[in-house]
């Protein structure tokens, strides 16, 4: 799904997305909260007009905030690894 979000999402219905996400990702097993998390993340990065909603999701929900990341490494929670491929795009 975050493939198709960053690629080819003109069938997508990304508020209906950002909705399954809120509702079902906070207790998602581990292995789907990850890849939601990725589908979250692609929207922000790839979606302007949602990013402020996914970023506040993303806020709301805190999952992967505490999550230990390598010195030079993109932390996986949503709001920093939003911002940080944000701001790349734009150098």
């Amino acid at each position: 799904m975050a493939g198709k979000i960053a690629r080819d999402s003109v069938e997508l219905d990304i508020a209906a997305l950002l909705q399954q996400l809120k509702k079902e990702m906070p207790k998602a097993v581990p292995e789907v909260q990850w890849t939601m998390n990725f589908a979250l993340a692609y929207i922000g990065i790839h979606h302007p007009s949602f990013r402020k909603q996914a970023l506040a999701l993303g806020e709301e929900m805190g999952i992967y905030r505490d999550y230990p990341v390598s010195k030079g490494c993109t932390s996986p929670f949503a709001p920093i690894w939003i911002n940080e491929m944000v701001r790349r795009q734009r150098n």
